[in-house]
């Protein structure tokens, strides 16, 4: 049994297959989803499927991407939803800022500012957060720590192989480990993997995106985790059966509403 605990189902990529994507996933022992929230304004077809679908959840949450649609009133809405079990993702990615400096400087602090205040939110609400970080782990740290994030937990989605994030397996935070380490430039990832405590790991695929070997180039989605699951195994001396059931047993216990699948 498997947990997606990171799944963008609510991906216009989806509009004409769901219901196919989801069956398949799982007759293939893939038993629940995490859709996270990143754009607002995506958030009542994530509300549809976890309706429709008893394995589906969502979470409510603005991407570093979308800070200029975040709106604490609008999270409020949806946040006391039953199927709405995690913050985020929310987080900082410094990847693509702007070239002008006094630009840069601003979209940073603005960046900073909403991610503490979905920290804060998620502390207020008891939920767990998903954290998004790119190139800006010393500072997402920093902010986890100030600002007690580990009161909720949460897990670092698309763990980005850095040590300095190591430590935050001390504050109640989880490691998301997807199709990225199936990349066969992924060393890093790969030579990281045993030093995350094994109650911290989780699986994910981020799908559609970061489609896990063989299948790079097209579309990814949730069934693909049994790829992840199998290279886990592999590096760290597992049969796949304690990767699933390691995993699983973690997510059950970020995600307490995964309690009841089985």
């Amino acid at each position: 049994m498997i947990i997606d605990t990171h799944c963008h189902l609510d991906n216009s990529q989806y509009y004409e297959d769901i219901d196919e994507v989801i069956k398949k996933a799982l007759e293939n022992g893939i038993k629940a989803f995490l859709i996270p929230g990143a754009d607002l304004k995506d958030l009542p077809r994530a509300i549809e499927l976890s309706e429709k679908y008893n394995e589906v959840y969502f979470a409510v949450g603005v991407h570093p991407y979308d800070i200029d649609g975040f709106d604490e009133n609008i999270m409020e809405k949806y946040v006391t939803h039953p199927k709405c079990i995690a913050i985020g993702e929310c987080g900082l990615d410094y990847y693509r800022l702007p070239e002008d400096e006094v630009e840069k400087i601003e979209n940073v602090k603005r960046q900073k500012e909403v991610f503490i205040a979905q920290v804060k939110f998620a502390i207020k609400h008891n939920k767990p957060l998903i954290i998004h970080i790119r190139e800006a782990s010393n500072d997402s740290r920093q902010i986890l720590i100030d600002y007690e994030a580990r009161k909720v937990g949460g897990v670092l989605h698309c763990y980005n192989a850095s040590e300095h994030l190591l430590m935050l397996a001390e504050h109640n935070f989880y490691f998301g480990i997807g199709g990225v380490l199936t990349f066969k430039n992924a060393k890093k990832l790969v030579e990281i993997l045993p030093k995350i405590p094994q109650n911290k790991l989780l699986i994910e695929t981020d799908a559609p995106y970061l489609t896990p070997h063989p299948y790079r180039g097209i579309r990814n989605e949730p069934y693909y985790t049994v790829f992840v699951a199998d290279k886990m195994s592999e590096l760290l001396d597992l049969s796949k059966v304690e990767i699933e059931d390691i995993t699983t047993k973690n997510a059950k216990n970020l995600f307490k509403e995964f309690s009841n699948i089985s």
